[in-house]
Formats: C-alpha cells, sequence, structure tokens
C-alpha cells in the first residue's frame, strides 16, 4: 500500500503541508466547522420560513446532504489531495469545471467568516449593547488569524476545547428545555407538531426553508481541505467526512425540537430583532438571564472563533490548491518554511474576511444565502464528477454509489437552488459570470493547468 506522500507525488505534487491529522481531529474539525449549535444562531430565520417545523427541515437536510458526504468520500478516496471540490471537478471531468467548481465554492469559503464575525457581533451585542459591533469583528479576526499562523497542531488543539465548550451548553440546553416542557413552561406540551404540521407543510415551503437550513450543515465538506495534512490518507478523510454530518444532524434536530415545543402554536416570529434573537428568547424561558447570556456568548465564540478558525483554514488551504496550480496569483502557493502553512493565503482571507464583515454588519440573513448558494452549486459539479469519473472513465460498476447516489444528490441540491433566495441567486449568478471572465483569461494567457490524475 503506497504511503499518503507517495499517493500525492501520483499528482505532481510535493509534500509541504504537515500531517498531524486523526481521525478524531478530522470529525472535531468537521464538527467545529458545522458548529453543534449552529440552529441557536438562525433558529428563527429557518422558524419562520418553515411554519415552525425546523426539526423537519433539518432531517431533510440531513438526508440532503449525506448524498453529498457519499459523492465526497469516493472523490476523495480517488484524488486524496488538498483542493476539496476544485480537485475533484477539474480531474473527474475537465480543468475548467474544476475552476469553475473551486470558484463557486470560494463564494462560500470566503463568505462563511464573515458570516460567523457578524453573527457573533450580533449575539455579544445582545448581552453588551454599549460596545460597537464592529470592534468585536476586528477582535476575531485578530483571534483566528494568529492560531491559524502558529500551525495545524495549535489550530487543531484550539478546535477541541471549543468543541467540548459547546457540548457542554448544548447538554444543559437540552436539559432545562426537557424540564420546562414536562412543566408547561410557556403553554408547551410533548408533540410532534414541529416534525409535522399537516396544516402548515408543504414541499416548497420546506425546501426553501432548506435553503437557509443547509448553512448549518456546510462544513462536511471542507474535511477533504485537509487531506494533505491527514495521518491515514483518504480513508480517513471519507469516514470522518460521513460520520461528522450524521452526528451534527443528530444534534441539530434534538436542539431544534425542543426549542420550537417552548413556542406552541406559533409559525413565526414578527420582525427582524425578534428573529434574529428567537434562540435567545427561548433560552431566556428555560433558564433565565443568566442562561441566555451563557447561549449568547458560546454562540459568539463558537461561530466567530471556533467556527471561524476552521473556515479561515479551509479557506486558505482551498487558495493555496489553485495556487499552485497556477488557478491563483502564485504568491499564495507559499508555505512557511518552520509551521508549514499557507501563510500568505490565511492572510489573504483574513483580511477579505475583515472587510466584508464590517461592510455586513448586522445582514446575516442575505450573507447565509449567498453563503448557501457557492456551496450547492459546487455540490451539483462535486456528483457529475463522481459519475463522469467512476461511471464514464474508469467504467466501474458500481451504480448504486457512483450512479444512484449522485442523481439523489443531483436532484435535491438543484431543487434547493432552484428554491433559494432570489437575492443569493443573483449574487451567485453574477460571482459564477466572474468566474467564467477569470477563466476565459487564464485560458487566452496560457495558464490553464493540465491536472495529472495519478
Amino acid at each position: 500500500m503506497n504511503s499518503p506522500e507517495t499517493d500525492l507525488g501520483a499528482f505532481g505534487y510535493r509534500q509541504e503541508l504537515k500531517r498531524g491529522l486523526s481521525l478524531r481531529d478530522l470529525l472535531i474539525y468537521g464538527l467545529v466547522f458545522m458548529v453543534p449549535i449552529a440552529p441557536f444562531s438562525i433558529f428563527g430565520s429557518v422558524f419562520n420560513a418553515s411554519s415552525g417545523m425546523v426539526p423537519l427541515v433539518y432531517l431533510i437536510g440531513f438526508v440532503a446532504m449525506i448524498f453529498t458526504a457519499f459523492s465526497y468520500r469516493e472523490m476523495s478516496r480517488a484524488f486524496p489531495i488538498a483542493g476539496s471540490v476544485y480537485a475533484y471537478a477539474g480531474r473527474g471531468i475537465h480543468p475548467s469545471v474544476g475552476f469553475l467548481a473551486g470558484w463557486a465554492i470560494l463564494l462560500d469559503y470566503l463568505l462563511v467568516p464573515t458570516l460567523l464575525y457578524v453573527v457573533g457581533a450580533a449575539a455579544l451585542a445582545s448581552v453588551l449593547p454599549v460596545v460597537p459591533q464592529w470592534l468585536w469583528v476586528v477582535l476575531f479576526v485578530l483571534i483566528n488569524t494568529t492560531v491559524n499562523l502558529r500551525g495545524i497542531d495549535t489550530t487543531a488543539r484550539a478546535n477541541k476545547i471549543f468543541l467540548y465548550g459547546q457540548l457542554v451548553v448544548l447538554a444543559l440546553f437540552v436539559v432545562l428545555a426537557a424540564v420546562a416542557i414536562s412543566r408547561g413552561v410557556n403553554g408547551a406540551r410533548w408533540t410532534f407538531t414541529p416534525f409535522f404540521n399537516p396544516e402548515s407543510f408543504s414541499p416548497s415551503l420546506v425546501f426553501g426553508a432548506l435553503s437557509i437550513a443547509v448553512l448549518s450543515f456546510l462544513g462536511f465538506d471542507a474535511i477533504s481541505t485537509m487531506a494533505e495534512e491527514t495521518r491515514g490518507g483518504a480513508r480517513v478523510v471519507g469516514r470522518a467526512t460521513v460520520m461528522s454530518l450524521a452526528m451534527v444532524a443528530v444534534l441539530f434536530a434534538v436542539q431544534t425540537y425542543l426549542a420550537a415545543l417552548l413556542v406552541p402554536g406559533q409559525t413565526a416570529f414578527e420582525g427582524e430583532t425578534a428573529t434574529n434573537e428567537a434562540f435567545y428568547t427561548v433560552t431566556n424561558l428555560v433558564g433565565g438571564g443568566w442562561f441566555k447570556v451563557v447561549v449568547a456568548v458560546t454562540v459568539a465564540i463558537g461561530a466567530a472563533i471556533a467556527n471561524a478558525l476552521v473556515a479561515q483554514a479551509a479557506t486558505s488551504r482551498l487558495l493555496y490548491s489553485m495556487a499552485r496550480d497556477r488557478q491563483l496569483p502564485k504568491f499564495l502557493a507559499h508555505v512557511h518554511p518552520g509551521r508549514r502553512v499557507p501563510e500568505r493565503a490565511v492572510l489573504l482571507v483574513s483580511v477579505v474576511s475583515l472587510v466584508l464583515a464590517l461592510f455586513f454588519v448586522g445582514q446575516i440573513q442575505l450573507l447565509s444565502s449567498l453563503v448557501n448558494f457557492g456551496a450547492l452549486f459546487s455540490f451539483l459539479l462535486l456528483h457529475v464528477s463522481v459519475f463522469v469519473w467512476y461511471v464514464l472513465r474508469k467504467r466501474e460498476r458500481n451504480y448504486g454509489l457512483h450512479l444512484v447516489v449522485p442523481a439523489c444528490g443531483l436532484v435535491i441540491i438543484g431543487y434547493v437552488l432552484w428554491n433559494a433566495d432570489i437575492h443569493a441567486q443573483i449574487g451567485g449568478g453574477v460571482w459564477l459570470l466572474i468566474g467564467c471572465a477569470v477563466l476565459l483569461v487564464l485560458r487566452l494567457t496560457g495558464r490553464t493547468a493540465e491536472l495529472k490524475v495519478g
């Protein structure tokens, strides 16, 4: 069996990044990226869009994303390199398609840290309104950049601390909420209505809400960007991708089910402020003011530091991978000789995130929809890559994994995109047109790369 370094050499690359991550590290990385308490910050938006059926939306989201997770697993085994969907589509279909896939998910990866800083600043504003939100954004960016520049080992250690802290707060919420429901607080009672309300249910309603909720699942895909920093190679990356998605789906369904039960008979929160603070209102019901503060601070740290930390790491690896293939400026492919991290890419992500976050402060829903578009479009190309590579090129006959799974993923993701927010569709479409223009310039200047397939 070849070593990961040998496998990497088969694609024309040499080992530059440090291999220090285990399966456990990747699971923690994926969970931190998806954030076990992610529904806390967008609960109100998903609640309004689904008329209260939030846990149903998250379960459907899991079904939608599991097909994508399996496709990621299959392509990570074929191409155990750091470029994620850029590398998979580029080698599975064509380098130009790979560039567009990378460009699309770059919209996701560049805006995710931005969104997380905005969410974190909004959470702390509910606790300390006298502190301007822009100041929190600057502080978050400085912390994350410092940790990521110190190396992947430091990032992994920080991930563990942040994950354990979130799980403790989530467990406390589950216990307090269950007690509150049993006592009938706010008229709450045990019912399965949040999973299915026949008076409000419609496919378009749920899938429209899914276009917002799917944001919470984004992150399992970023595990593949760590392929060149993982001990054990592609198989470990594939296992971590599927396992982390399944684990977080259970957590999402449980917490949103309990929260929905505590606002019985309600199908919407009125006003932007009430929608943004919906979950904090619920936490005040179950635990009082002190618990609301604890949850708000945990959301801020979990989003703007923990989640943004791994998002910054993933984005920098994507930039590094595209730059070494001459699809982006070459200086982004530089790796620090001591810490073995793509430091220039990390710094660029920091600057871009800071500028965008300061511009978009307070606009959580718009950012959420834009982030989703980039990820979902790249997922479409991922599913096509699986079919083209395994069925058409390799002539393999595992039609379940290489035909049925990507086809199901393609249909579901396509339907979600079709029902996405119109502003997200317009913004994402403009981003793709810019990508096509950049690709044309690359071709005219002879900088398109022929990617080795091993």
